[in-house]
């Protein structure tokens, strides 16, 4: 084909915008008959010089499409810009928190151990003092007498087969 005729795709190429957005713009601008500076081969529709024109000067009318495209490639970049920021501050936040709470757990982790070792001296001052109670209950008086603790029952004085009566015979025959 000659060199002057350009396809829908090529010019939407060229300006930086879609196929869309071309076809569009035809559509609502009454002022141009694309008849008059299109053909078509097949399902390919070529636009001519005049036609490249006019649908440059209506995207030209509006603000440089390819600068505004650029202009939000940019706000693009400068919202992700933004958002790592956020995510930095984010993250930065977080791992300030949890370095907080790793501190107050270790606070708590000692006064716990704290706690278990001062209940561990308590019960073995404890057993001690019990230790010299039950010495001191199994100790001798000064009149001679054991001392009976509260675990034991008290044995009887005459526990020994002398000191216990005799049982009496019931079967008296004959003797006086």
């Amino acid at each position: 084909m000659s060199e002057n005729l350009k396809t829908i795709r090529e010019l939407s190429d060229e300006l930086g915008v879609s196929k869309q957005a071309i076809w569009q713009k035809i559509k609502r601008d009454a002022s141009i008959d694309l008849r008059q500076f299109t053909s078509t081969k097949g399902k390919t529709v070529y636009v001519d010089v005049d036609g490249q024109k006019a649908i440059k000067s209506m995207f030209s009318n509006d603000s440089s499409t390819r600068y505004r495209q650029q202009k939000d490639d940019v706000d693009d970049n400068k919202k992700d810009a933004v958002d790592e920021q956020d995510e930095v501050k984010f993250l930065r936040n977080l791992v300030s928190e949890i370095q907080s709470e790793k501190k107050e757990l270790h606070k708590l982790l000692d006064q716990q151990q704290r706690l278990a070792l001062q209940d561990k001296k308590l019960l073995e001052e404890y057993k001690a003092e019990i230790k010299d109670l039950k010495a001191l209950t199994m100790a001798p008086h000064d009149n001679g007498e054991k001392e009976v603790t509260s675990d034991k029952q008290p044995e009887p004085e005459s526990s020994t087969p002398e000191s216990q009566p005799k049982p009496k015979k019931w079967w008296r025959f004959g003797k006086s």
